[in-house]
């Protein structure tokens, strides 16, 4: 049987780690993260199990890290992206280092597009691939109050970018055998923001997340949130509202709260 090849990101702790162990009795692999001990240890421990896997160390936060990685999915033999690599910078953007700002940015937001634009003609070519893109909960966020959520401006604003990009990309290609995913978990029992989910009673463990995922996929979900029930109900009434927003805004006079205000 032939087996496919996987690359995952951010693949030697937490969400990634799962996806490597979740796919490594029918997939060979291309590990990639920034800590290469790591990474060789996880090899080690999937090669046992019959799967060939290359490491490839890169940090996905420079762009020398993200051409290292675009170079190796060029080659086109890659039929499964997984870009999990992630930081939270959870801070008030007040906080936030100016010089930080395009290093975050770049990591949760550029990199997976970049990564996926490398990955799309070798998919193309051969006429089946899979892409999973992994973003968050939070990524619905940006109106929710709860004291409980971080402070999280630039961390949304990436992550909501890489929902909207893969729910838009995703009928881009409806009309070819790609998948594409955008997956949702809330937290997550990894060492993701100093290990904090751990700690927390309602965190989901990574290997839920990403048999959620891969699950998912099968089913067919461009968006999958672990957790939810109803999740079909729930994106047909975001999908409504997105297009009453859209429709009602896209009109030539002024709404009439601006025309009575200006006259």
């Amino acid at each position: 049987m032939t087996r496919t090849l996987a690359l995952i990101t951010g693949a030697s702790s937490g969400i990634g780690v799962a996806y490597a162990r979740l796919l490594a009795d029918d997939h060979d692999l291309v590990l990639v993260a920034r800590r290469a001990d790591r990474l060789a240890d996880l090899a080690d421990d999937l090669r046992a199990r019959g799967a060939a896997v290359e490491v490839l160390p890169a940090d996905l936060m420079t762009h020398n890290g993200i051409t290292a990685v675009t170079s190796r999915l060029a080659a086109g033999d890659v039929g499964m992206l997984i870009s999990n690599a992630g930081a939270g910078g959870y801070a008030p953007l007040t906080d936030v280092e100016p010089a930080d700002i395009d290093g975050l940015l770049t990591l949760n937001a550029v990199a997976p597009i970049q990564l996926v634009r490398a990955a799309l003609p070798g998919m193309l070519a051969a006429g089946e691939g899979s892409i999973i893109t992994v973003a968050s909960l939070l990524a619905f966020s940006a109106g929710v109050t709860d004291p409980r959520a971080p402070r999280r401006t630039l961390y949304v604003a990436a992550k909501a970018a890489t929902l909207g990009f893969t729910r838009t990309l995703a009928a881009e290609i409806a009309d070819t055998p790609l998948r594409v995913q955008v997956v949702c978990p809330g937290v997550v029992a990894t060492d993701w923001n100093g290990g904090a989910g751990h700690d927390i009673p309602w965190a989901m463990s990574p290997e839920d997340v990403a048999s959620a995922s891969l699950t998912g996929l099968r089913l067919g979900e461009t968006v999958c949130a672990p957790g939810l029930e109803g999740q079909d109900s729930a994106l047909e009434a975001l999908l409504a509202a997105e297009a009453a927003f859209v429709t009602g805004g896209n009109q030539p006079s002024l709404a009439a709260r601006y025309a009575q205000a200006r006259a």
